[in-house]
């Protein structure tokens, strides 16, 4: 049989979210209700309003025919004008592309500027789903190593030095997945003029943006660099800061050019993205602008208090931590990641992910994604641990 299969696919780790929820049956509740931090899944529920409006227009059954590619023209402008005001900088709408989630975004922008036998420079550690994409399309993967020691950032010197005649593109996430650091702004600039020199792609992944704080102000000011959308790539997901993952709405910002593309490969994957949650997000973005601040708010007490428990605990070593996740190195050497993850799981009811899964070198750590659960439940981690 596996002679008539991809032999691509057939070697991709089989996905690790399930394994890691099997685990998790096994926990008999010695220690109280399980804790789960293991996928990214907001521990709260969504706005009413936004239920409401999606239930609204998926009624509407104008709603259930194809939609444009680049997505519903509401939300296309709506985002436009959202991330124009985010970055004080003028983007179009005709710089957008909705997508069904950040992967097909991810998917979508890498398939329209690599070509198969490109390479592709990641960070490691990395977002898993990340380097899957990469090899699924016939690209090869170069990482670029962030230290602990470094908060697990990358080195714009490394990452020039990673860049070879066959780069198509250098993927940074940040806040980040797994380790949960947040890029400065500084270093995004240092970053993307390197890639702009040597006339290479910057990706950026910008999911968990809207978890920093409230008054952070905007991430970086890339979009005010001269020439941007020759060398600029943001990538980003409603899906968790709208609580929405099951409804898929991410989308993309780049070069009209580039957007003319991707509706190419749109067309050819999904047509269009969900349309009853992208007309429910159109109205979202601005009226609910309060309630997404609050849930910012409500995060940097979620890493407040996690960064409590582990200070009363110091054989677990808080290496990074965000506006979502933290990367903690465990006490147990010579044990894997994934033999702890397992047993925490069956043991103390705590999910968490296996550094492992995030790339190599990484079986001392863990990821916790502490923003699933309420700072009381956070508290309970003191003692399991």
């Amino acid at each position: 049989m596996r002679k008539r299969l991809n032999r691509v696919v057939a070697d991709l780790a089989t996905p690790p979210i399930p394994e890691v929820q099997g685990w998790s049956a096994a926990y008999g509740g010695a220690y109280g209700p399980m804790i789960q931090l293991s996928q990214a899944v907001p521990g709260y529920a969504p706005h009413p309003d936004l239920l409401s409006w999606t239930a609204e227009a998926a009624r509407n059954a104008d709603s259930s025919g194809y939609g444009l590619i680049e997505g519903e023209p509401e939300l296309v402008e709506a985002y436009a004008a959202h991330v124009s005001e985010l970055y004080d900088s003028p983007i179009a709408p005709e710089e957008v592309q909705i997508t069904a989630g950040c992967n097909q975004a991810f998917y979508v922008a890498l398939m329209s500027i690599a070509n198969r036998g490109d390479e592709v420079v990641l960070t490691n550690p990395n977002f898993f789903n990340h380097e899957a994409t990469l090899r699924l399309l016939g690209l090869k993967v170069r990482v670029v190593e962030c230290a602990a020691d470094n908060g697990f950032l990358p080195r714009p010197e490394d990452i020039a030095q990673a860049i070879g005649q066959k780069t198509a593109a250098v993927v940074l996430c940040s806040p980040n997945n797994p380790t949960g650091a947040i890029y400065p702004a500084e270093l995004l600039k240092e970053i993307y003029r390197v890639c702009a020199g040597k006339q290479t792609w910057l990706v950026v992944d910008e999911t968990y943006r809207d978890f920093l704080a409230p008054d952070a102000g905007a991430p970086h000011a890339l979009f005010g660099e001269p020439g941007w959308r020759d060398t600029f790539i943001q990538l980003y997901s409603f899906s968790k800061s709208f609580c929405i993952p099951g409804h898929r709405v991410g989308g993309l910002i780049g070069a009209p050019e580039l957007v003319t593309e991707t509706v190419k490969v749109m067309d050819n994957l999904q047509i269009c993205a969900p349309r009853p949650a992208q007309l429910a997000v159109a109205k979202a973005l601005p009226a609910l602008a309060g309630w997404r601040a609050d849930n910012a708010r409500e995060m940097q007490r979620r890493a407040d208090a996690f960064r409590a428990v582990l200070e009363h605990l110091p054989r677990w070593k808080l290496r990074a931590i965000g506006a979502y996740f933290a990367y903690v190195e465990h006490p147990y050497a010579g044990v894997s990641s994934r033999e702890v993850a397992k047993e925490l799981a069956e043991v103390k009811g705590i999910v968490t992910l296996p550094g492992a899964y995030f790339g190599t070198g990484q079986d001392a750590y863990l990821r916790f994604a502490f923003a699933n659960a309420d700072v009381e439940t956070i508290g309970f981690l003191r003692e399991r641990l």
